[in-house]
């Protein structure tokens, strides 16, 4: 797991907050994180300590499959470990169903569209360090 590291103090990008404060941050957030690169400090301000952070099924699949190919299966053992400790929403017919109309309304991919429809389904703000989100309501890109 990365150190715990003070903030970095850089500008995030807020797009209309949902004033939730509940995050889900996606698996660029936690990949940023776990292999401490150039934004793991803006992530673990949501991984570490008391922010509920929710955790989608399809997060788990695509962190632990990069980690375990790149890194090696123990780190990926390790972030399943912590990642199972937190509430995982599985992917399930609301989910799939809001994921389709996100994809169609939104031009995102399957997995980003799943990730994007758990937040707004879930009432979380989204954490990502991808762009392809830019602009839509209750995301947050570090």
């Amino acid at each position: 797991m990365a150190s715990l590291r003070a903030s970095d103090g850089k500008t995030n990008i807020v797009t209309t907050r949902s004033g939730s404060d509940l995050y889900l941050v996606d698996s660029t957030g936690w990949l940023e994180y776990l292999t401490e690169d150039s934004k793991a400090a803006a992530f673990g301000h949501y991984l570490e300590g008391e922010a509920s952070v929710i955790m989608p099924s399809v997060v788990i699949f695509e962190v632990y499959r990069q980690l375990a190919k790149h890194r090696g299966r123990p780190l990926a053992d390790r972030f399943a470990s912590q990642a199972l400790l937190r509430r995982v929403v599985p992917l399930d017919e609301t989910v799939a169903l809001a994921a389709a109309n996100v994809s169609l309304d939104h031009h995102l991919n399957g997995n980003d569209a799943i990730v994007y429809a758990t937040s707004r389904v879930c009432q979380a703000q989204l954490v990502t360090a991808n762009t392809h989100f830019r602009g839509l309501p209750g995301v947050i890109i570090p």
